[in-house]
């Protein structure tokens, strides 16, 4: 399905299932798959998945630096103002996550909850350098089992329970045949352009933003071998928030796929709060 943006934009989404709503918001580049496993590992809500301008099957954008969080922010909420959803619980994975704090700034009575996969205010400069070395860059893989080699080679250490069927799945929903053989990424690469041209200003104090949800219930995924999530920036995030609901995900880098046992009894807990 897709709906236009104000600006004229056709973006994707998916809508499905009955119950509270999880409004769930991608990574940097990614796209509705992103929440493939939690779809299938949870019942008795009402999934309702985004992907932004410029990645998977949404429109790119002319005008590349409208890749950005507050535009995001707003296509997420013109497409809960296009489903008439009052009032919905975030599901934020990375970028997600921000959007997520800056709807709490921005139109606060939106979010009956909000969910951070593995981000925070801090973004810790290792995961940070690792995203800007990739991003944009088109795949050298030829094929989807090419390219589940080198995910398992790059990523396994992070990810060890999951077996080269596991990477192979996650090829397909980031990357796809391009017309003329080989693979392409699946979003508009001068995403690339777009991320590093926003870097190169001062960046914002997110937490103002992160105290922003004051109020509403959050919880709060850390993959345990995340490289963008530091230990140091969740426990200042307890100290903020004590009531946050809060679990470490092993085996799990950046970012937990939402279907592991110690996410979704952190989800199940918030949809219970947000009730």
């Amino acid at each position: 399905m897709k709906f236009t943006t104000s600006d004229g934009l056709q973006l994707a989404y998916e809508d499905e299932g009955a119950g509270p709503v999880l409004f769930c918001l991608p990574g940097l580049t990614r796209n509705a798959r992103d929440f493939d496993d939690l779809a299938a590992a949870i019942d008795g809500v009402r999934l309702v998945r985004l992907t932004y301008r410029g990645r998977g099957e949404s429109d790119r954008d002319p005008d590349f630096m409208n890749y950005n969080v507050p535009q995001e922010a707003r296509d997420a909420i013109e497409l809960l103002d296009h489903l008439g959803i009052e009032r919905a619980i975030y599901v934020g994975t990375s970028r997600g996550g921000i959007i997520a704090m800056l709807t709490a700034a921005m139109a606060k009575e939106r979010l009956a909850g909000v969910l951070l996969n593995d981000i925070g205010p801090e973004i810790d400069a290792g995961g940070l350098g690792r995203i800007f070395d990739y991003i944009g860059r088109q795949p050298a893989a030829r094929s989807f089992d090419e390219a589940a080699l080198g995910l398992q080679h790059f990523m396994g250490a992070e990810f060890p329970d999951l077996t080269l069927q596991d990477w192979r799945v996650q090829a397909t929903r980031w990357l796809e045949e391009a017309p003329g053989g080989g693979l392409r990424l699946n979003y508009d690469p001068k995403l690339r352009d777009a991320v590093l041209a926003q870097a190169e200003g001062e960046q914002p104090d997110l937490w103002p933003l992160f105290d922003a949800m004051q109020g509403v219930p959050l919880g709060l995924l850390r993959g345990a071998n995340s490289d963008l999530l530091s230990r140091e920036t969740v426990a200042e995030m307890q100290r903020r928030r004590p009531d946050m609901i809060t679990a470490e995900v092993p085996n799990r880098g950046h970012v937990p796929l939402l279907n592991e046992p110690e996410s979704l009894a952190v989800i199940n807990k918030l949809v219970r709060e947000s009730l």
